[in-house]
């Protein structure tokens, strides 16, 4: 049978909301995920929303919620009554409220967290203080721990009790009497193992973890490393306190390189997106480009120390906006390529040594090529061999250096634990227009008498 799409199944949805009928609204919504309900309360009225809500049973709720912005989020907590959303808060995952309670108010978020059982408030609390984008801000105290002690059957049975609570049973963690990481059992490993046999003598010693002060995005570079469904997170004393999962990673690396693009385009930290205000966005795009356009006026001046070499050659001002525009494109490039492999690499001195001669290598074979076509064009063009020789000269060197600027400047940042994102796109294409015009002009000169 053809799977109907959201659109084509709407009408029947918003007639079962009419009826107000639970029964028979949860057989049309029974095979939904969280994604599909979250999207087809976007497409019904004010008051087919309230009703979805009504209809929708706490842990479909909550789980919609986790689906949502945080707008959204709040303005259907403000639909709720005090019982019911201290049910939904509780039954969110640990990461996605921690999330919410980041944008509310101290007493919004006192008032919450006051609502929740004592143990997921307590863990709460504690993943609020580790700072944004760390481990322990993205962690969830909702999987199953093993006690050394345990037989294969014990792990069993609590398994049953547990499973319907936890985020992934993938990996079991074993832990000593103090609550530290000693080991870990796959579920595979588990269902293939003797019931009577003892859980230490199946488990995994060799268990990675992380701190709980990680970036998020080492946990992402160790998760994609290793190809893990789930890591563990651990205090100093390797106690574990929590596990990340994997569609949590995912939501970083898009957020991480939703930031990147941003930085790498000049524009603010924060989302842009296609509801935010042109005030705002004007606002939050403004400093980088007041920046630049001061930046830009020593374009400006370069050029005015070079009129009486344009004055006698008019012919090379029409070369000049092709030699900047290619040395800006060749420096965003290697950018991007350099940004990208800061990501993913660890780079050490080998690395470095090795993308810098690659890098080189590229810029000199692109602006060769270029540099030839450039030269042959310029020749044809004014039928002066000279000129096609400054312009075909000044094009490989600027591309070389905007090749090499490209990449030097974000592998320095990195090395001053700078975000090498910072050396964005605008930035690097306004430094690479003032190389290129001292280069240009500075080769014209040179060989002024003959051109």
């Amino acid at each position: 049978m053809k799977t109907q799409t959201l659109e084509q199944i709407l009408p029947d949805i918003k007639k079962t909301l009419q009826t107000n009928h639970a029964s028979e609204f949860q057989l049309v919504i029974d095979e939904f995920q969280p994604y599909d309900l979250a999207r087809i309360h976007n497409l019904l009225s004010d008051i087919e929303q309230n009703q979805l809500l009504e209809l929708l049973n706490d842990e479909q709720l909550a789980d919609m919620m986790q689906e949502m912005d945080y707008p959204l989020q709040i303005e259907i907590l403000a639909k709720l009554s005090k019982d019911r959303t201290t049910v939904i808060i509780n039954l969110m995952d640990n990461d996605d409220l921690a999330i919410l309670l980041e944008e509310l108010s101290p007493e919004q978020k006192d008032a919450l967290i006051r609502g929740m059982s004592a143990e997921e408030s307590r863990f709460i609390r504690n993943m609020m203080k580790y700072p944004p984008e760390t481990a322990g801000r993205i962690m969830t105290n909702r999987y199953v721990w093993i006690p050394q002690h345990y037989t294969v059957t014990e792990v069993v049975q609590k398994l049953k009790t547990y499973v319907s609570i936890t985020e992934t049973i993938n990996y079991l963690y074993v832990v000593d009497d103090d609550k530290q990481l000693i080991g870990v059992v796959s579920f595979r490993g588990l269902i293939l193992a003797e019931p009577d046999a003892a859980i230490v003598d199946i488990m995994h010693t060799r268990v990675h973890a992380v701190p709980v002060d990680a970036d998020q995005e080492e946990v992402a570079r160790i998760i994609q490393q290793y190809d893990f469904v789930a890591i563990p997170v651990v205090e100093q004393d390797n106690k574990l306190v929590g596990i990340i999962t994997v569609d949590d990673i995912l939501d970083v690396v898009i957020q991480e390189a939703d930031e990147d693009f941003r930085k790498m385009n000049a524009t603010s930290g924060k989302t842009i997106d296609f509801n935010t205000k042109a005030t705002v966005a004007a606002y939050r795009r403004l400093p980088w480009l007041i920046l630049l356009l001061f930046i830009g006026l020593i374009s400006g001046s370069i050029i005015s120390q070079f009129e009486e070499t344009l004055a006698q050659v008019v012919a090379l001002a029409f070369f000049m906006p092709m030699i900047a525009g290619m040395t800006g494109n060749t420096g965003t490039q290697s950018l991007a390529v350099i940004v990208r492999g800061l990501t993913t690499k660890q780079m050490d001195k080998s690395l470095v040594y090795r993308l810098l001669a690659r890098e080189l290598k590229v810029g000199v074979i692109i602006g060769v090529v270029c540099g030839i076509l450039i030269s042959l064009i310029a020749y044809f063009w004014q039928g002066n061999l000279y000129l096609g020789l400054v312009v075909g000269i000044s094009l490989i060197a600027t591309l070389i250096v905007g090749t090499m600027a490209g990449t030097i400047i974000p592998l320095v940042l990195s090395r001053l634990k700078v975000d090498p994102a910072v050396a964005s796109g605008p930035l690097i294409t306004t430094i690479n227009d003032i190389l290129s015009l001292v280069i240009y002009f500075g080769i014209a000169t040179l060989f002024l008498s003959y051109i």
